[in-house]
């Protein structure tokens, strides 16, 4: 192919933004309207200065290093050639993690430099362009199958490169930040610590070739060379910038990573809020800045809308923000969203990763991140970087759970403590939000063991009571209006407020002035019953409050049936359900309803029929349930005399009434079974007129 031809192939593939492509010795460059051929030897940034103010292309990828004498050859030592093949085939559980590993690493060359040149003082006339921009650059070639990052940092000496290339597991940052540890300034972005990072690039490459040169003046810059088969060779090298510039030569199945594309997305995902500036192909990649560093009063709202949509991979708007930091015990930066859209299907389910992502000095470790929050709050989304965590050689996994466990305790803490301040502050906002979002509460109380943890939910929960229709209540609001003789918080389960007081059950209370709350969902009385007590106090259902009357026979009032007469009908109620109930005996607590049906734990007896799904009605004995009569109502007159004139009628009448007491309780799975009885009642009834 002529060079016009190849010079013309090179131009087709460039973009219409200004690209820079290199084709022996001369940079193509290629703007809107403007293509010009020009030295490579040329200062790029100088060369595209007239247009800076209006095209973001900037890169320093050259490709002119020039290698000179006669190469070093190095042998890896057994050992290290077995941990490079573990890091190259073992350690990382993603191919694309290398990318993350490199970038760390550059960030930490210029955090080294930084820092070098902040503690120089007047030393700084040691080094090369002291007053340089410290950047990050990707370079990708589809075409070469070479993917290039560089970095303008601190750069290594010929030694250095022995030291911290040639061996495995040795850092170079820890070994820094040992050396400076005690001086009085801090270099708190350093990110490595194992000195494993740089081998992860042989997962993809089958050759790694490195440049670089010392920052101090008056550095050769040096060529290394490795394809990790168990040796490597330096050479010294001219026209090498200042810095790290690392050529992976990918392996032939790993040439996704000469893509563009696929590159941007890595770094988004892992590396995008790493301090210093990141260019791929000579555009800004790492736009959006880590707003959990910042101060939370200098952060807009329209930078936590941008920043909760980048974490959340949503287009809604968070309702509630957490921007926390604490360095007591552990070190914590952390922002978290509550989100303001209802949850779907795919966040109800349990399966459902937790949304917040774990970083470490501003590098992803985790996307989702299993243990960070329990599972009952994986609706919250956002970002929790700690300096303190302990991670494992490949910075993928958590170790030392102890720590993971005051962490995960901390943040739980501090969502709920934030949660029940919003509830005060804001409370027509939180009941918005609890509207769409109280079921995960709930479940956190039910899934929980730590008995403050639960206490603190429960404060978050709202209910309807009998006070007021309409009103959500709290538990200590509800438990701020007891009576003084009251020690015990009570509730009902209804599935609306218009059942709930016309529960049988309620009647007692309801006589007396006490209040009760009322639980419309299926599984409201679970979550009670789960919680149990709360600020001392019981929670009892009045379900089991009716059942706690201890007497075998109540007294029988003014109005109602003798005590013969009443001791007869028990007797005929007994025999004519033998096998459904366990006892049969009066009540004083009903005024409107003829009879009742009470078992020790209606809830669990309630979960019981559902999930059993009973057909056979002598099945319901296994709930031990007990049949209350009210000896003064018109029925129960009724039936009495009819045991003595119609027994068969009577008959009927039990059952109905005890199959009408098992709908009020909810103790039966399917109403309709009990209609073939109900029309027989009819029958018999209407061939009396």
């Amino acid at each position: 192919m002529s060079n016009s031809l190849r010079i013309a192939h090179l131009c087709r593939n460039l973009t219409r933004t200004a690209t820079v492509r290199t084709w022996r010795g001369i940079n193509i460059v290629k703007s809107t309207n403007k293509l010009s051929l020009q030295p490579q030897q040329c200062n790029f940034a100088r060369c595209m200065s007239t247009q800076a103010a209006s095209d973001p292309f900037h890169s320093i990828i050259r490709d002119n290093e020039t290698v000179k004498g006669d190469a070093d050859k190095h042998e890896f030592q057994a050992e290290t050639r077995m941990l490079l093949d573990i890091v190259a085939r073992s350690l990382y559980s993603e191919k694309e993690v290398f990318v993350r590993e490199l970038v760390s690493n550059a960030s930490d060359a210029l955090e080294k430099f930084r820092y070098t040149i902040h503690t120089a003082g007047d030393k700084q006339g040691n080094y090369v362009d002291a007053d340089r921009s410290l950047e990050i650059h990707i370079g990708t070639n589809k075409q070469d199958r070479t993917l290039t990052i560089q970095d303008t940092g601190i750069g290594m000496t010929k030694e250095e490169l022995i030291a911290n290339l040639g061996t495995i597991a040795r850092s170079g940052s820890k070994h820094f930040m040992e050396q400076i540890k005690e001086g009085e300034a801090k270099a708190e972005n350093i990110i490595g610590q194992f000195g494993v990072g740089f081998y992860s690039a042989f997962m993809v490459g089958d050759k790694i070739d490195v440049f670089t040169r010392s920052s101090q003046k008056g550095s050769p810059g040096y060529k290394w060379s490795s394809d990790g088969s168990g040796s490597y060779e330096i050479v010294e090298a001219d026209n090498v910038a200042v810095g790290t510039k690392i050529v992976i030569h990918l392996k032939a199945d790993c040439r996704e990573y000469a893509d563009e594309t696929r590159i941007k997305e890595v770094i988004k995902k892992y590396s995008n809020f790493v301090g210093s500036p990141i260019f791929v192909n000579g555009h800004r990649a790492n736009q959006i800045q880590p707003l959990w560093l910042m101060e939370p009063k200098e952060v807009t709202k329209e930078q936590h809308y941008e920043f909760y949509r980048f974490v959340a991979n949503s287009f809604d708007t968070p309702r509630f923000t957490l921007h926390y930091k604490t360095d007591v015990p552990l070190s914590i930066r952390a922002l978290l969203y509550f989100p303001e859209g209802k949850p779907g299907l795919f966040e109800m389910s349990r399966e459902t990763d937790i949304g917040v992502a774990l970083y470490t000095k501003k590098v992803l470790i985790q996307s989702k991140t299993e243990n960070l929050l329990p599972k009952w709050l994986r609706f919250v989304k956002g970002v929790v970087d700690s300096e303190d965590i302990p991670l494992n050689l490949s910075r993928e996994l958590l170790q030392n759970s102890a720590l993971i466990a005051k962490l995960r305790n901390v943040l739980t803490n501090r969502v709920l403590r934030f949660l029940h301040d919003r509830s005060t502050k804001e409370p027509e906002e939180y009941l918005k939000w609890y509207a769409d979002y109280g079921l995960f509460l709930k479940e956190g109380i039910v899934t929980s063991h730590d008995p403050n943890e639960k206490d603190e939910i429960g404060k978050l929960l709202r209910f309807e009571s009998s006070k007021e229709a309409g009103m959500k209540t709290s538990l200590p609001e509800y438990c701020s209006r007891l009576k003084e003789d009251q020690k015990e918080i009570f509730y009902l389960a209804a599935p609306n407020r218009s059942l709930a007081e016309q529960s049988p059950y309620y009647e007692s209370l309801k006589k007396k002035g006490v209040e009760v709350l009322f639980c419309y969902e299926a599984y409201d009385e679970l979550v009670l019953m789960q919680l149990g007590n709360f600020l001392g106090k019981p929670l009892i259902s009045v379900e089991k409050e009716m059942r706690r009357d201890k007497s075998e026979d109540a007294e029988v009032d003014e109005g109602g049936l003798l005590k013969t007469q009443s001791d007869a009908l028990l007797g005929f109620i007994r025999s004519k359900l033998a096998g459904k109930v366990a006892n049969v005996k009066l009540t004083n607590k009903l005024e409107s309803h003829p009879c009742v049906i009470t078992v020790e734990e209606m809830s669990a007896a309630r979960h019981f029929v559902k999930t059993q799904n009973i057909t056979d009605e002598n099945a319901y004995a296994l709930l031990q349930p007990q049949f209350e009569i009210n000896a003064k109502h018109p029925i129960i007159k009724k039936l009495h005399k009819l045991t003595e004139t119609e027994p068969e009628l009577a008959e009927q009448l039990t059952q109905q009434l005890f199959n009408n007491s098992m709908v009020s309780a909810g103790l039966v799975s399917d109403p309709r079974c009990l209609l073939t009885g109900m029309n027989d009642l009819l029958t018999k009834i209407l061939e009396k007129y």
